[in-house]
């Protein structure tokens, strides 16, 4: 009998023993491909030898230390690393040990500024509908998927939900891309007005939607209008990139690809590969500036912040990303990848869509191809396909709730950046047998 206290009570899962490349093994030799990188986390598979050396070698020096009292050598390396290659303004990093709290640490700094440049009425957050920012109470707070926040609703603080930019279910028939991402953008314009501009602190969004609807990027031009709407108004641009951030997306900031830059940047996940838990939220100078020469003290901390051996496993991770050039590779595979998928899936007739960036790719479950019409949630569609590749040796990342919380279904897929041509073509396989298996029959 376990006593870990699982996820779900009624799973039965097998256990993990070892890592080999994109592949898990479990107890009794069984290989998995590991097509969602766990949850978009594991970009470069699970045995990299340069990455286990230096949290090896980082052990051996220094496990811990508190960042109250000292910083660690690993910390300023990464941090400058980081801020190197950041997009424009950002300077400097705030470490924290995963995504939800590297988006709670936004939100309470966001709402920090305000009040040390003296605009303690700034206090509205908004953000998107079908978005996902974390789970701890902040963070859900703030995402925008129905199912995730109900049974905690009365817990929540009170934040503002516009539309997503999602263009296969929401842009109107003739309605040019442009003008479809432009019409939503100017929802915040519209929503900031609603609240009062000078109650509103800041605006957050997922530069690719992950979880929630499965590998939905903005359509060029999307997140240039929200810039201006943000600069307009005094508002804060957070982007949480935990998800699709650290190269996933075929840049090491997902942001570079939309060509514009947050006031304050959200990272975990591929930022330690699973190595070590470790996340960060980096943000601008102007908002460093405003703390460092008001109370000098940002109100906010956890006990493992800067943690050096995360931070050590951190600075490994994002070296050889740089090193061995894998952010180019993940676009390239990306490529790949999207290919194999239209090839095999562009005219299956319960695949609607198949999207996004570099390697995060979402595929959408459609019961009719031509209305976009979403299969019954009753059927459990995602589930099912989820535990048939599951058995077929593949693990990838099937959700419901894709539209609305509730009606959707899509697959997402973030496989490890070093995977092969032969890998891509393992993964389009399984998903196709798991897929075929668990549609309804007519």
């Amino acid at each position: 009998m376990s006593h870990v206290f699982p996820r779900h009570t009624k799973a039965k899962l097998p256990t993990a023993v070892a890592g080999d490349g994109c592949y898990l093994i479990d107890a009794g030799g069984k290989r998995y491909f590991d097509g969602s990188g766990g949850a978009a986390v594991s970009c470069l598979g699970h045995s990299d030898a340069a990455v286990i050396a230096a949290v090896q070698e980082q052990v051996g020096k220094l496990a811990f230390v508190h960042t109250g009292f000292m910083t660690s050598e690993p910390a300023e390396a990464l941090a400058d690393l980081l801020i190197s290659q950041a997009p424009d303004g950002l300077d400097r990093v705030y470490f924290v040990s995963g995504g939800s709290e590297a988006t709670e640490a936004a939100i309470k700094l966001a709402r920090q500024y305000h009040l040390e440049r003296g605009e303690p009425e700034r206090r509205h957050l908004i953000a998107r509908r079908q978005s996902y920012h974390g789970n701890t109470l902040g963070a859900l707070a703030a995402g925008g998927n129905a199912w995730r926040r109900q049974q905690f609703d009365p817990l929540l603080i009170g934040v503002s939900h516009i539309a997503p930019c999602f263009e296969y279910a929401d842009r109107a028939e003739g309605e040019s891309s442009h003008d479809y991402g432009q019409r939503v953008a100017n929802e915040l314009e519209t929503e900031i007005l609603r609240l009062g501009p000078a109650t509103v602190m800041a605006f957050m969004a997922e530069p690719v939607v992950g979880a929630t609807s499965g590998g939905v990027p903005a359509v060029a031009g999307y997140f240039k209008r929200i810039r201006e709407i943000c600069d307009q108004y005094g508002v804060l641009l957070i982007l949480d990139e935990v998800m699709c951030g650290m190269g996933r997306t075929g840049h090491l900031f997902a942001c570079d690809g939309d060509e514009v830059a947050p006031d304050i940047l959200c990272i975990a996940k591929g930022l330690g590969a699973g190595y070590q838990p470790i996340g960060a939220m980096l943000c601008s100078g102007e908002i460093y500036d405003s703390i460092a020469a008001g109370s000098g003290f940002f109100q906010h901390g956890h006990t493992y912040i800067g943690h050096p051996v995360a931070t050590a496993a951190g600075l490994a991770v994002v070296q050889q990303m740089l090193q061995r050039d894998l952010i180019t590779r993940c676009q390239q595979m990306g490529l790949q990848l999207q290919a194999a998928l239209e090839d095999r899936f562009g005219q299956h007739a319960q695949v609607g869509d198949i999207r996004g960036r570099g390697l995060f790719r979402g595929l959408e479950l459609v019961a009719d191809r031509d209305s976009k019409a979403p299969f019954d949630p009753a059927l459990g569609l995602a589930g099912k396909i989820k535990k048939a590749a599951f058995d077929a040796g593949l693990i990838c990342y099937p959700m419901s709730g894709t539209r609305d919380g509730r009606l959707g279904d899509h697959i997402l897929l973030a496989p490890p950046f070093i995977i092969s041509d032969a890998q891509i073509g393992e993964v389009v396989d399984k998903l196709d047998q798991a897929i075929s298996s668990s549609l309804p029959t007519a």
